[in-house]
This record gives C-alpha cells, sequence and structure tokens, in this order.
C-alpha cells in the first residue's frame, strides 16, 4: 500500500519528471544532472522555506491526502427491512408515516444551555486565512440561513490592519471582527451560533473582553490545536511594513522583518513574503479551569474546547477536563484535515487520523462514563464532505458524538457560488454551469425558495450563501434517506449497532463488529426459533 509519496504534489506545486520514482524518497529513480524541475527538491534549491506550504496562499484551501490504512471508507451503514425508530410519539410506524421526509435532522449541544442546529454539521475555525476573510460575507451568511454554527477562527484580530489598541495592549477597536459577527448576526434565526476562537495572542489581546462587551456573544473557543498541525496558526504577507506590524504586535515573524539582510533581500526581490505564526500552547489541568472561571466571570453562557490530532494522553486530557468544566462542545479534530495555510509534509505526518483518533475518544468516553462522569457534547473533525460521513460518525460515536465539523467542505460552495455569480457579471459561465441556465434562479435548484422566505432580504444574500445553503440541504436530504432506510428517525436513535466494519482491521481498531459477525447472534435465533 503506497499511503504518501514525498517531494512533489500539487498543492506545493512541484512535480516529478521521471515516471518511476523511489517510494520512499519520492525522488526519480533516474534524477539528472541538468534536470529543469520541477520537485519539491529542486524548487526548494532557490525558494526554500516558501515550499514547506500550500500554495498560492489566498487563493486556494488545502487537504492532506496521505492514504491511512483504515478510514471512514471501512464502514458500512446498515439498512433493515423492519422497525422505525425516533418517530414522534403515537405514531404508528409504518409505509405511510415512516417515510424519510419525515426524519428530523436537528441536533444540539451545551451543558445546560443548548444550541440547536437545523443539520448535525457545522463550520470549522475560518480564522486570519485570507481565504476566510475575503470570502467571510459569503461563510456567514451561508451558515445562518442554514441553520447551523459558524465558528471564528483565531488571530482575526490580531492580523487587523485596522486593530487599535490601548494602552495595556488590549484591544480597543476591532473593525473586521465586528464585520464577521455583525455580518452572521444579521441572518440569525435562532439555529446555530457564532463563536469566537482563542489562542495564545487571542487571550493576550483581550479578544475574549472584546467580543463579550461589544457583541454579548454567549460562547467562546478555547484552542489546543487543530488535525491539521501541531504548531499555531500561520499566514503569509506581501510587504515588509506589514511584516513589521505583525512583529510589532507580538507575533512571530519569519524571516525577521527587522533584519538587515532580509530587509535587503525584500528590496531586491528574492523575498516576497513573510509568514506570521502563532506560539504554542502549554495545558496544564490547574491553568485549563483557572481560564474556565475567567471566561465564565466575564459572562460567557457556554464555552467550548477544540482539540488536535494528539496522542491519546492529550485525548484524554481534553475529555476529562471537559467533563469536570462541563464544557459545553469539546471537538476533536483528527489529522490530516484541511486548512488555507498549514506547512504540507505537516499535514501530511503528523498526528493521530480521524478514525483512529474518533475510536480512542469512545473508549475514553466509556471509561469515564463507566466512573459516573458525564461526558461533554462532541464534534469530531477531520476531512468529512458528505452525509454518509455524518452518519458513520455518529453512529460510531454514540451516545456522545452530536455533529461533524466539516472545514473545506462548507467553504467550497461560498467560493464556487461566489464565482458563479462574478462568472454571470462577466457573460463566462462555464459549461459545468451554463447547462443549468444563465440567471441564479435559472442555476440554483433553492433560489426561489430562499427568495419568498427573505423578500426584500434576498438582495442581501449573496450567491456563495445561497450554495452553501443548497449544500447543507443537499446533506439533509441525503441523511435523511440514510437514517429512513437504517430505520432512525431521529439522530439520537442512531447506534453503533447501525454500522459494520468491511476490514477486520477496522473493527480491531473501532470495536465496530466485522461485517460477518454483525447480527449474527439475532440470526441464530431466527435459525433456531
Amino acid at each position: 500500500m503506497n499511503l504518501q509519496r514525498p517531494n512533489s504534489n500539487d498543492v506545493t506545486q512541484t512535480s516529478n519528471r521521471s515516471r518511476d520514482v523511489a517510494p520512499t524518497s519520492g525522488i526519480c529513480t533516474r534524477c539528472i544532472d541538468g534536470c529543469r524541475g520541477n520537485c519539491e527538491i529542486f524548487k526548494a534549491t532557490f525558494r526554500s522555506r516558501e515550499v514547506i506550504y500550500p500554495g498560492p496562499f489566498g487563493e486556494i484551501t488545502a487537504g492532506g491526502d496521505k492514504d491511512y490504512p483504515v478510514d471512514y471508507s471501512h464502514l458500512n451503514i446498515q439498512g433493515y427491512a423492519m422497525g422505525a425508530k425516533g418517530l414522534p410519539k403515537g405514531v404508528k410506524g409504518d409505509p405511510d408515516t415512516a417515510i424519510f421526509p419525515a426524519v428530523d435532522t436537528e441536533t444540539e449541544y451545551g451543558w445546560t444551555k443548548k444550541v440547536k442546529m437545523r443539520i448535525p454539521a457545522f463550520t470549522g475555525a475560518l480564522g486570519s486565512t485570507e481565504i476566510a476573510r475575503k470570502n467571510w460575507e459569503h461563510f456567514a451568511i451561508g451558515a445562518a440561513i442554514s441553520g447551523v454554527t459558524l465558528v471564528c477562527g483565531e488571530n482575526v484580530c490580531g492580523i487587523d490592519p485596522k486593530l487599535e489598541l490601548d494602552s495595556k495592549g488590549k484591544i480597543k477597536k476591532a473593525p473586521d471582527m465586528d464585520r464577521r459577527i455583525e455580518t452572521y448576526k444579521k441572518f440569525h434565526e435562532g439555529y446555530g451560533e457564532i463563536l469566537v476562537q482563542m489562542n495564545v495572542e487571542d487571550t493576550r489581546l483581550g479578544v475574549a473582553e472584546y467580543v463579550r462587551k461589544k457583541h454579548d456573544l454567549e460562547t467562546i473557543e478555547l484552542k489546543w490545536g487543530q488535525g491539521a498541525k501541531c504548531i499555531g496558526g500561520e499566514i503569509k504577507v506581501k510587504t515588509l511594513e506589514r511584516a513589521l506590524e505583525l512583529k510589532k504586535r507580538g507575533y512571530i515573524v519569519t524571516p525577521d522583518p527587522t533584519a538587515k539582510s532580509v530587509q535587503a533581500a525584500y528590496k531586491h526581490g528574492a523575498i516576497k513574503e513573510f509568514e506570521r505564526h502563532s506560539r504554542l500552547g502549554f495545558v496544564t489541568e490547574e491553568d485549563f479551569h483557572k481560564e474556565i472561571k475567567r471566561l465564565r466571570d466575564l459572562g460567557f453562557k457556554r464555552i467550548t474546547l477544540k482539540t488536535g490530532a494528539y496522542p491519546m494522553r492529550e485525548l484524554a486530557m481534553a475529555i476529562r477536563f471537559s467533563s469536570e468544566a462541563k464544557i459545553d462542545l469539546l471537538t476533536i479534530d483528527g489529522a490530516p484535515g484541511g486548512t488555507g495555510m498549514s506547512p504540507w509534509r505537516m499535514m501530511e505526518e503528523w498526528g493521530i487520523p480521524t478514525f483512529y483518533l474518533q475510536s480512542m475518544a469512545y473508549q475514553i468516553c466509556e471509561k469515564l462514563a463507566k466512573k459516573g462522569k458525564r461526558i461533554p457534547d462532541i464534534a469530531i473533525a477531520g476531512g468529512f464532505s458528505t452525509e454518509d460521513h455524518i452518519f458513520k460518525v455518529l453512529a460510531m460515536g454514540a451516545p456522545y458524538v452530536k455533529a461533524v465539523c466539516m472545514g473545506r467542505a462548507l467553504m467550497i460552495p461560498g467560493m464556487v457560488g461566489k464565482n458563479i455569480g462574478f462568472w454571470i457579471e462577466g457573460k463566462d459561465l462555464p459549461q459545468t454551469v451554463s447547462r443549468f441556465g444563465k440567471t441564479p434562479k435559472e442555476i440554483f435548484v433553492c433560489y426561489d425558495e430562499l427568495a419568498e422566505k427573505y423578500g426584500k432580504d434576498m438582495k442581501d444574500i449573496p450567491l456563495g450563501a445561497v450554495g452553501i445553503y443548497s449544500f447543507s440541504q443537499k446533506l439533509k436530504v441525503g441523511l435523511q434517506q440514510l437514517m429512513a432506510g437504517s430505520r432512525n428517525f431521529k439522530l439520537d436513535t442512531i447506534s453503533r449497532k447501525d454500522v459494520m466494519c468491511l476490514t477486520e482491521e477496522a473493527t480491531k481498531v473501532s470495536g465496530i463488529p466485522y461485517i460477518m459477525d454483525a447480527y449474527r447472534e439475532e440470526a441464530e435465533e431466527v435459525i433456531n426459533s
């Protein structure tokens, strides 16, 4: 099995010359002196550290493509010929009532004060990357009208060119954060919420205090990490002036924009961009509970936590600490993840893949539950994009997992919808779109549905948001069909018995029955009755 081949990938804009490549090194089996490129070694020879990152920055999202030995494709969903769980009280299951449109896809999370969502999926953290900033209206309004939670990610305030700090270095004015929150709230209808994420720099700048006081946000998210990388977040900036500004604000900026050699290289045109990095966080049980108390004292009604693809030790810490601190939602993000800009080799080669991580999480939850601990509501993230992913994750993690966190899958419809708008204006629709029509009403299946609902406000809903809503409806209807086929008419009736493993290795990892053993005891009862 070839899990992943290094030294060339479309994401780093590199490729091998030779048809045959050494599997371990990724180097062409016949490397010629005089080759004109373009593998990663070739490109790194003159562009150095730039080749670490996916590109071009600000125009792409990147997802790791390592093929792990076991993943969610090794699960299949059970379908049944009888029964109907989760129908409204008093409704008898029969062919006229147990129809897939009757399936309830709503979920909720929270320790005491719950947040409802129309589907069990929400956005990954859309933070300081350029792809999130320039598409925010599409993402935020799309999430709001879809009735799902939107996570505003780390460093949004810290990179805002118009950020104003007081004499103590705390936020006085953060226009981009204001824009992001207000955009979501304008179309928020009671389903989902916007929550802001904090890392080390955000905490130092006073992001929690700012969004609580100015915007009356009820929820804040702490961040231990993510599935795409095991260091802090990073972005690129194009000018020396911007790099110096971010360094002055306390960020790690590489190469050092204050160094004379770096300034000379920038002047000569060799250095064309700088990287802004966040610091590593350090977790201790005492500090975690102290921070939770501080945030609750600020008035936050809900506190969530996102953790990354760390080993079982840190996962156990996240689940137990969250239980004891009454965390409202714990999002567990597995490798390889997807991002606007993470070191490519790190994205490929670090961390616990999502399938394994969720299996570990279930084992830990079961042990803590047997000790009498209440398990916080959990969401799983790490490479999901379809309704069957949602079903499998909920089933595999039942009864603890309440939702799936989607990163790139909920961003892409926003970008596609936005670009359809541009193509319509420029009369340059690709055939993949124009075969359905030439106007938004012809192209978007859900356009008239939204127009009827929002009336004159429809003019304020960008086509990227229409795209996200359309995609969310695809997820909803697809999930309804899968749930009806497995005779689950509410999410909380889905169980681990509703999935089976296609390989014995997947059974060993997950504890889900192997396909040849699933329902064997029940079959024997039928035979012997």
